[in-house]
């Protein structure tokens, strides 16, 4: 009873680890965009990109931070006897947003030629007026920094969108893959007992042993198929795998992706949508605006550097200002660069560029309605075309049973049924096709339209 007990727990536990390792997990198309949006780093590293753009406007504007500078300096003279020293220490600061500069400053020296300390204070306060009057300029590069930031994150979004599409197209291929699979071991499991009854027939003397070569041929090429499909789902299971990152022992089974099957599609109206309200049409209408600004922002560039300045003095002795001056001042400073023709040549470019935006926007407008009007088109025919399909399987399936009973009471040729059973193989294979087709079509049509992220799956 030990003996028997032993064996039976051998055995449990060797049937227990076989169907372990054997385990099968369906993962349907939505559980996995959710593993891989999760787990696989490339979308980390698309939205990653987001980070870096909350810096874009501190990196490129002027600086608004407080400038502190300090400055020692001893000289030595060819007499050591009139060696002179003198310190100085400033603080300045821009409003960018007004253009407004201030700034402080203390200075201190000594002369032993003329034996005495003097020192100095100022402060002035300097406003431009005509090229970047009142920081009119910083304003406008901020607006066009702001845009830039606005199509850069559409641009990650639509970035986004597109791996996750393919990520979609990759389950597509994966199931379509393991259909195809399912389909030609089926095949090849009617030949192989095509081929036990056409052995059969030959022992009766029914067959001829040329229709056994028949059949055998047909097994062999059945056969071959079936490693080439057996491949293709190999290579496309290993990308699913690595997508979610999956290390487990269980093997993984794709199952119909029906999430997509029912969208509707109004032409018109999704079309009138998409013109509104797409982010296709949002970064065309950024990049438009931002040649707008660029134009007023190089035609600032043209105009003189005036600055109103104003400030207030104080000289003495000693490092505390004993015995001092003072002096209020107030003035213009006037800077022209002349003729100015590297800024008008800017300015002529940015004219340029902004009418070819709007060229191109026209031209990506018309492009877009052509693509997005084929590809409803092909998305009805498809609908179309797998009807067909499903009806042509039905009477294929019929003649098959008919050949198979007109072969058996050999009123038909082995190889017309042959003919026959291959033809609703290949109406099989064509089905399938057409449906992951649709199925592509619709996540394409999501994808220009920018909506495939706001579908949940």
């Amino acid at each position: 009873m030990k003996k028997i007990f032993l064996i039976l727990l051998i055995l449990f536990v060797s049937i227990a680890s076989f169907s372990q390792e054997k385990s099968i997990k369906v993962l349907p198309l939505e559980d996995f965009v959710n593993l891989a949006s999760q787990n696989d780093t490339r979308f980390e590293e698309i939205l990653i990109d987001e980070l870096k753009l909350k810096y874009q406007k501190t990196l490129s504007l002027p600086t608004g931070d407080f400038l502190l500078s300090i400055k020692g300096q001893y000289d030595f003279l060819f007499n050591p006897s009139d060696n002179d020293y003198e310190n100085k220490i400033s603080l300045s600061k821009l409003f960018p947003y007004t253009g407004t500069t201030l700034a402080a400053e203390y200075d201190s020296s000594v002369s032993s030629r003329a034996r005495n300390v003097s020192s100095e204070f100022n402060i002035t306060f300097s406003q431009p007026i005509a090229q970047n009057a009142f920081g009119r300029n910083t304003r406008l590069l901020s607006k066009i920094i702001g845009l830039e930031t606005e199509v850069a994150r559409f641009q990650i979004t639509e970035a986004y969108e597109d791996y996750l599409a393919s990520i979609i197209q990759l389950y597509y291929n994966w199931y379509s893959a393991y259909e195809n699979v399912k389909t030609a071991q089926n095949s090849l499991n009617e030949n192989l007992k095509l081929l036990d009854n056409t052995k059969e027939r030959q022992k009766h003397k029914i067959a001829l042993p040329v229709d056994v070569n028949k059949v055998e041929l047909q097994v062999a090429a059945k056969k071959e198929a079936l490693i080439a499909l057996e491949n293709a789902y190999a290579k496309y299971l290993n990308l699913i795998k690595e997508s979610i990152r999956h290390n487990a022992t269980e093997a993984l089974e794709p199952t119909n992706p029906s999430v997509y099957e029912e969208v509707a599609i109004d032409f018109d109206s999704d079309y009138e949508l998409f013109k509104t309200q797409s982010r296709t049409i949002q970064i065309l209408n950024l990049l438009q605006n931002k040649g707008g600004l660029e134009i007023n922002q190089y035609a600032d560039e043209i105009l003189p550097s005036i600055n109103i300045i104003a400030g207030y003095s104080k000289e003495g002795s000693d490092r505390d200002l004993r015995d001092s001056d003072q002096m209020a001042f107030a003035g213009l400073s006037f800077d022209w660069p002349f003729p100015s023709t590297v800024e008008r040549a800017r300015l002529e470019i940015a004219k340029i560029n902004l009418e070819k935006t709007k060229l191109s926007n026209e031209n990506i407008y018309l492009r877009l309605h052509s693509n997005l009007k084929n590809l409803n088109n092909q998305i009805a025919n498809e609908r179309q075309l797998i009807v067909l399909a499903k009806s042509k399987i039905i009477f294929a399936q019929s003649i098959v049973e008919d050949e198979r009973k007109n072969y058996s009471l050999g009123r038909t040729t082995l190889k017309d049924f042959i003919d026959e059973v291959n033809k609703l193989e290949d109406n099989k294979f064509n089905k399938l096709y057409h449906e992951i087709e649709l199925k592509r079509l619709i996540v394409e049509w999501l994808r220009l339209t920018d909506n495939l992220l706001t579908k949940t799956l």
